[in-house]
Order: C-alpha cells, then sequence, then structure tokens
C-alpha cells in the first residue's frame, strides 16, 4: 500500500488517532482533552478542551526556534512600486504592537472586528493581531459596495473597523473610506472605532472621535502578548460571496484550523519551513486567508502577499517576474489567472529572462480547471501543474495530488483524489452511492475533517438547512460529478450548471470542457436556456486569444461540430457567440447563472462581487437574442 492509501485508510478508520498525531506539529498552551468530539452529531468538535493561540503558532513559536531573522512576508506591490521583505522577528513585533493598539480601542477576546483593506501588509497585521487578542475577524474583500459591507456589519456586530484611505488598480485609485462611511450610516450596528491606514496616493477625511490613524494608533501603543483561546473558539468569519438576504457567515475555529493547516502545506502542497510560497488571491478570499497568511506562516514558510494583476501590472510576465525574483517554490493561482496570461501571451515570450528554478509546482484551484488551460501552463512552465478543489466552506483542499505525501500521476480535467480526512461520497437522488463513473452529487460523509466549518455564524438551523439535510450523515458540496474506477474523482461544476435537455442531464462544464480545447478559445462558458421544445438547450459563449482573427460563423460551425462529435448529438449545442469577454467575480468565477437570468428574460440580481459590471451589459443583447 502506497503512502497515500495507507495515509487515507488511518484518516477515515481512526479520525481521532490521525489528527492526533498532527496536532503534535501545533503548540498548545494546553493539550486538549478530546482530539474528535462527536457528542452532539451532526454537529461535530475538534481539540474540545485545548487551549492555544493561532498568532502564537504562526509567529512567535518560530522566532522563538531560531527562525526569527527568516523572511516571513514578502510584500510585492507594482501598483506602487514596493517591493518589502519582513522577518518572522519583525513581524511579530509590528503585529504585537497592533494588538495593543486595538486592546486601546476596546477590542478583547471574542470582540468581531470587521477587515477592510486592500493587498497591503497591514491587512495580514490586522488579522494576526486579531488572533492574539482572542479577537475573531471578519474581513471583507476590498472594494466591496457599501450595502455590501454594511450587511456584514449588521451580522457580525465588531467593535471595530480596520480600513484605509484607498486602494490602487492598474492606473486607478479606488476610494475606500467613503464606501466605509457610506456602509457605517446604512448599517443598524453601530461601530465603536474605525482604525485608518492612511496610503500616500490618497488622504482620508477622519470623522471624529470614532475614528483614529492607524500610525497614530500603533504609537500610542504597548505590545500585547498572545492571548490563550479554547481550540473550538472561532477565529474568523468568513461571509460567502454573492449572498442575498442575511449573508452566510463560514465559521472558522482556532485548533482544527491550525492543525490542518499545517498539515495540508507538507503534505498536499510539498512545502516545508524555509520555502517561499505565493497564493496569488486576495486576502478577502478564503484563498487569501487559508494559503496567503496562516498555512504559510504555521509553516514557517514566507509568504508571498502581492498587490497586482496576473495581467496590466505591467504585462502578461508579472507573476513569472515575481516567482523567479522572491525564489517562489509553490505559486498557487486561479486557473481564470493563467487564462488572462495565455489570451495575452499565448506562446509564452514573456518567460523569457525569467529564472524560475526555484519554482516546483504550480497549483490550479477555485474553479474548474479545463484541460486546454492545464496544458497550456504545463508546456510552457514545463513543470507539474496540479489541480485540487475545495471550497470556502472548507478552508483546505477535498481533493488533490498530494505532492508532499505521494504524488500521483496527473489526469488532465480531475484534481485527482479525497485528500485524508474528507470520506468523498457521489450519491445519486435516493441518496446511495452511484457505481464508479456515475454522476451525482458530490458529498462529504460526516464527520468533516478539522479546519472545516463547524456552523455557520450564530445560525446552526440555517448550517444544517444548507449543508446537511439533502443527504442525512453528509456534508452537501453543491457540486456534481463522478468518482473514476480508480478512485479520481471529476468534479463537473455546480448542480445547478446541468441542464436537462429533452430528459437528458448534460453537464455544461463538459461541453465547455471540448470547446476550450479550441486553439481560437482562450476561455468559455456553455449556459442552459429555456426552450419551448427541449425544456432547456445549451447556448456557448467564447472569448478569443488575442491576435487571433476568426469569422465568428465559421467558428461557430466547428466549435457545434466538436461537442456534436465528442459529447453527441443529444447535448443539441447549436448557437455560439464570440463575445469581447466574460463576466466574473472578482475571484474569477463566470457568472453562469447570472448570463443564465438574463438569457431567459427574468430579472436578476447581478452579486456585488461583479468585476465589471460593463461585460455583462455588453453581453445583454447577445443573452437575450432567441
Amino acid at each position: 500500500m502506497g503512502a497515500y492509501a495507507a495515509a487515507y485508510e488511518r484518516s477515515i478508520a481512526d479520525p481521532t488517532r490521525f489528527w492526533g498525531l498532527a496536532a503534535r506539529d501545533v503548540r498548545w498552551l494546553v493539550p486538549p482533552d478530546r482530539v474528535l468530539d462527536d457528542g452532539a452529531p451532526p454537529f461535530y468538535r475538534w481539540f474540545t478542551g485545548g487551549e492555544l493561540n493561532t498568532c502564537d503558532n504562526a509567529l512567535d513559536r518560530h522566532v522563538e526556534e531560531g527562525r526569527g531573522d527568516q523572511p516571513a512576508l514578502i510584500y510585492d506591490s507594482p501598483v506602487t512600486g514596493t517591493v518589502r521583505t519582513y522577518s518572522y522577528r519583525e513581524l511579530t513585533g509590528l503585529v504585537a504592537r497592533f494588538a495593543g493598539a486595538l486592546r486601546a480601542q476596546g477590542v478583547d477576546r471574542g470582540d468581531r472586528v470587521v477587515i477592510y483593506l486592500p493587498m497591503v501588509p497591514e491587512a495580514v497585521i490586522a488579522m494576526l493581531a486579531c488572533a492574539r487578542l482572542g479577537a475573531v475577524h471578519s474581513v471583507v474583500f476590498g472594494g466591496f459596495a457599501a450595502r455590501e459591507l454594511a450587511v456584514r456589519i449588521d451580522d457580525a456586530r465588531p467593535k471595530a473597523v480596520v480600513s484605509a484611505s484607498c486602494g490602487i488598480e492598474a492606473g486607478r485609485v479606488v476610494a475606500y473610506k467613503p464606501l466605509l462611511d457610506q456602509a457605517l450610516e446604512m448599517a443598524r450596528h453601530k461601530v465603536e472605532r474605525c482604525v485608518i491606514r492612511q496610503r500616500e496616493q490618497l488622504h482620508a477625511d477622519l470623522v471624529r472621535p470614532r475614528d483614529v490613524e492607524w500610525d497614530e494608533a500603533v504609537a500610542a501603543a504597548e505590545p500585547a502578548e498572545c492571548v490563550p483561546v479554547a481550540a473550538t473558539d472561532p477565529l474568523y468569519i468568513l461571509y460567502t460571496s454573492g449572498t442575498t438576504g442575511r449573508p452566510k457567515g463560514v465559521v472558522r475555529d482556532n485548533g482544527g484550523h491550525a492543525v490542518a493547516l499545517r498539515w495540508s502545506m507538507e503534505n498536499v502542497f510539498g512545502v516545508g519551513p524555509g520555502d517561499v510560497f505565493w497564493a496569488a488571491s486576495d486576502v478577502g478570499w478564503v484563498v487569501g486567508h487559508s494559503y496567503i497568511v496562516y498555512a504559510p506562516l504555521l509553516t514557517g514558510c514566507a509568504t508571498v502577499l502581492y498587490e497586482g494583476k496576473p495581467v496590466g501590472t505591467p504585462d502578461a510576465g508579472a507573476f513569472w517576474r515575481v516567482a523567479a525574483q522572491h525564489r517562489v517554490k509553490a505559486l498557487f493561482a486561479a486557473p481564470t489567472a493563467i487564462r488572462a496570461i495565455k489570451k495575452e501571451d499565448p506562446e509564452g515570450a514573456l518567460l523569457a529572462g525569467h529564472d524560475l528554478a526555484a519554482l516546483d509546482t504550480l497549483f490550479l484551484a477555485g474553479e474548474r480547471l479545463d484541460p486546454d488551460t492545464y496544458r497550456w501552463a504545463s508546456r510552457v512552465l514545463d513543470r507539474p501543474v496540479i489541480d485540487h478543489w475545495w471550497q470556502t466552506e472548507t478552508g483546505w483542499p477535498i481533493v488533490a495530488n498530494l505532492r508532499g505525501l505521494e504524488p500521483m500521476p496527473v489526469r488532465a480535467g480531475s484534481p485527482s483524489v479525497p485528500v485524508p480526512g474528507y470520506d468523498v461520497r457521489i450519491l445519486g437522488p435516493d441518496g446511495g452511492a452511484v457505481p464508479p463513473g456515475t454522476d451525482g452529487d458530490i458529498a462529504i460523509r460526516l464527520p468533516l475533517p478539522p479546519g472545516t466549518l463547524p456552523t455557520l455564524w450564530q445560525d446552526d438551523e440555517r448550517f444544517v438547512e444548507s449543508y446537511l439535510t439533502k443527504f442525512p450523515g453528509h456534508y452537501l458540496t453543491g457540486d456534481g460529478g463522478h468518482i473514476d474506477e480508480d478512485g479520481y474523482v471529476w468534479v463537473m461544476g455546480r448542480t445547478d450548471d446541468v441542464i436537462n435537455v429533452a430528459g437528458h442531464r448534460l453537464s455544461t462544464g463538459t461541453m465547455e470542457e471540448v470547446m476550450s480545447s479550441h486553439p481560437a478559445v482562450a476561455e468559455c462558458a456553455v449556459i442552459g436556456v429555456e426552450d419551448a421544445l427541449k425544456g432547456q438547450v445549451p447556448r456557448g459563449l467564447v472569448v478569443l486569444k488575442s491576435g487571433v482573427l476568426a469569422e465568428p460563423a465559421e467558428l461557430a460551425a466547428e466549435l457545434v461540430a466538436m461537442v456534436r462529435e465528442q459529447v453527441g448529438p443529444v447535448a443539441a449545442l447549436k448557437e455560439v457567440a464570440v463575445v469581447p469577454a466574460l463576466p466574473k467575480t472578482r475571484s474569477g468565477k463566470i457568472l453562469r447563472g447570472v448570463m443564465r437570468g438574463i438569457a431567459d428574460g427574468r430579472e436578476v440580481t447581478v452579486p456585488s462581487t461583479i468585476e465589471d459590471p460593463g461585460v455583462l451589459d455588453d453581453l445583454r443583447p447577445v443573452l437575450r437574442r432567441s
């Protein structure tokens, strides 16, 4: 039995022993009484009775164990022309001082703090400072509209908000403070204190005495010590994007989170203490929480904080420049970022001159990795490109190719195998397991492993209703797919991306996979639109690679023929439109549901997370064409 199979079997058969051993890599102030507390299903808790401090594990212990002078945080900001490295000792001092500043503003253990910051070091410092105090942070993606921020303030009821005067996009300054002021006016909950980081690109007007400048607050503060918290106490709340009504606040605890993320770095990503890890995401998303901030620092890595874009800051070679300059061992990005680079630089010419000898692996997650993007990245980088799959709710990978535990052959289109701790099942409509190769709902048999959500913020009932009701004893992921004969998991997309064509259930992801393999196509989406005869029919939307000139009608005919040949006539794909861009969230997810609603003539709510509303406006005439 290989290392992966043995570890996976142990994790499912005896999770208490498996995670009890993993917990030895965490510094406990009080060891836990129980590893797995299963006394109140479907609610499971990890490491009950234990006490620790996440900031202590991420910073102080490394200084005490001799890593004080090692780089901890590398801030690389092409939009401001700044590169700065913070050692573990320096970062620990800054976090302790800002924790003292928060304490002086009335923040204590258990209080919530909303963090509304761009990709600047202060965002990492503020998160860790909350963890140091035992306060609960809730990071809201910088630049979110005022209403979305207000809704999250009302749900979390924070003692304080930490924000900045502005964020900086390529070529423009985004004022944050007016958005914050508007949100605070809209919110029913009244925030007592706001700490504002003034940036030189834009100075914000303060509302005294509520507002205080970051530098003022820090100058007057005494460093704060690490406060012991229960393993089951919340570390943070992260609201899922695009929610309507009351937002859905995913809770992450301290103990299970530290154990799981520490385990994942060496076993899933193959990196250890002293290595440089770069997650090219944003601290406002779960990837930023887990793999910019917590997992690398818990492991003793150096982590890169990048304030820039994959293209346009200044060009499509930006990722390769950062990876080469900082000797990045593992790069984690979203497929949409790689598609953007591929679109601008299809031959990978901008790799020239960048020494990527230190780069072992490119990891991709956040949306489905189409085989064409996988093949392109593999070709131009000439090193492993590893898909993996997980969710905001889980906080760390569900399915992956475990590079540290036992690397496996890559199969384009599959994120590989279930990660130890996750008992992944494919269930049919009756809740029974389906045979290998048969599509169904992807579910995880309870208990979920450490690090996953124990519940939703102050809403146990909604947690059960949203995730645990459809298949009792299982967590419903909301994604569909299958497991093949060899145990590889194939995630075909959200179950609402399955369309019903004349009684045939078809995956739009399968059709997208075929279309994206065409040499002219940079990216694509397939949506199901209402049809009087067949119930639904698929409609394709494609974006061309830069520099490609193609006659739209000819290209559409080629793509229709490819889908007919590779999926079958049952797919009934007849219409494909060439469009300049696809509407996406800021984290790169294509808004298929919104496009489907417009195509069906329904009134749709455009999520606040949309990156460029103008893209959707341009598409409306195309989508509404019958």
